[in-house]
C-alpha cells in the first residue's frame, strides 16, 4: 500500500518528521508523533514536541514557507545552539509519514530554517523553501559603503594579524553583555567597536556576539555587547576582532586595505541629486558645487 491509498481510505495514522542538517555535519530528527520513528537510517525523537504550521506552497517561484514550533532540550535544540549559530541556515527536510507503516511517506518540504525566536523554554523557526535562494540580492550595490565583511573572500583583510584581534581571558562580565578588561590600553578607543568578540572555551564556546561600544576608561577597556551571550564566565577565554565601519577612510587608514575596497566612495549624495541651476552665479556647464 502507497501513502496516498492509506489517505484515500479516510481513517489514517499519519504524522510529519523533519530531518535538520547543521552546517557542521550534526544531523537530528524529530517527529510530531508521541512514540520515536526511524527510517532512512535514522531516528525521529517525538520529545521534542515539535510541531509545524500549515505549509504555503504555489507554483512558480515563489517562496514556499512555513514554521515550526518546538521545546528547547539538551537532546535536541537547545538556547546556547541557537546563540552560537549553529541552525543559522540549516538545511531542513519535513516528511508526511504513516507512522504504522513508516515506508509510507512523501517529502512534503525541502528548505532551510530562516528566523529562529526563543522564549518561555520553546523557540519558533521559520521555514523558508528553495526558492529562496531567488529572492536573495546579487551582486554588488552601488554605495558608499564598503559591501563586504571583514576578514571575508572580497575583503582580503587577515584578521590574524597583529593588532586585528586578541585572545584574553574574560575577567569582570556583567549581565552577560559588558566586559571589562584591566590590561587592554593598547589598543585605540574604539578599535573593536562594531567588531566581533568570539567565545573560545567555557560553556559559551562558539558564540558570537557583535561589539556595540568599546572605551578605554579609568577601570579599564569596557566592551558592550549588543546582545547578551550564553552561559560565559570570568575566565573563559574570548577572541576580541577589531571593528569596520566600512568607510573608504578607515580601510585605507586602520586596516590599509583601500585596494580591495568593496564600495564606490564617491557616489554623489542626495545634495546633488537635488541640484539645479540657478539665475544667480556661473552656468557655465561646470559643476555646480564649487
Amino acid at each position: 500500500m502507497t501513502l496516498a491509498e492509506h489517505l484515500a481510505e479516510g481513517a489514517t495514522t499519519t504524522c510529519r518528521a523533519w530531518a535538520l542538517t547543521r552546517r557542521d555535519g550534526v544531523t537530528l530528527g524529530f517527529t510530531d508523533h508521541d512514540m520515536d520513528l526511524t527510517f532512512d537510517g535514522m531516528t525521529f525523537r517525538a520529545s521534542s514536541a515539535m510541531t509545524a504550521r500549515a505549509l504555503q506552497q504555489s507554483t512558480g517561484l515563489s517562496v514556499d514557507n512555513t514554521e515550526a514550533l518546538g521545546a528547547l532540550t539538551d537532546a535536541g535544540v537547545t538556547e546556547a545552539d541557537i546563540l552560537a549559530g549553529r541552525f543559522d541556515g540549516a538545511e531542513l527536510r519535513c516528511w508526511l509519514v504513516n507512522w504504522s507503516d513508516p515506508s509510507q511517506r512523501r517529502l512534503e518540504f525541502r528548505g532551510a530554517l530562516g528566523e529562529i525566536a526563543r522564549a518561555g523554554g520553546a523557540f519558533r523557526a521559520e521555514l523558508r523553501g528553495l526558492a529562496e535562494a531567488l529572492n536573495q540580492p546579487q551582486g554588488r550595490v552601488f554605495q558608499r559603503g564598503c559591501g563586504a565583511v571583514l576578514g571575508d573572500r572580497a575583503c582580503r583583510v587577515d584578521l590574524s594579524q597583529a593588532g586585528y584581534a586578541t585572545e584574553i581571558a574574560a575577567e569582570v562580565i556583567e549581565d552577560r553583555r559588558i566586559f571589562t578588561f584591566a590590561d587592554l590600553a593598547v589598543f585605540d578607543d574604539r578599535w573593536f567597536e562594531r567588531g566581533r568578540i568570539r567565545v573560545m572555551t567555557g560553556a559559551a564556546a562558539g558564540e558570537v556576539g557583535i561589539i556595540k561600544n568599546d572605551r578605554l576608561t579609568d577601570a579599564g577597556r569596557k566592551v558592550e555587547l549588543w546582545q547578551s551571550l550564553g552561559p560565559i564566565a570570568s575566565g573563559d577565554l574570548v577572541r576580541l576582532e577589531a571593528g569596520c565601519d566600512r568607510l573608504a577612510e578607515t580601510c585605507r587608514l586602520k586596516f590599509r586595505n583601500l585596494i580591495n575596497f568593496q564600495g564606490f566612495p564617491h557616489v554623489p549624495g542626495e545634495d546633488w541629486l537635488t541640484a539645479y541651476p540657478t539665475s544667480r552665479g556661473s552656468n557655465d556647464g561646470g559643476s555646480l558645487f564649487r
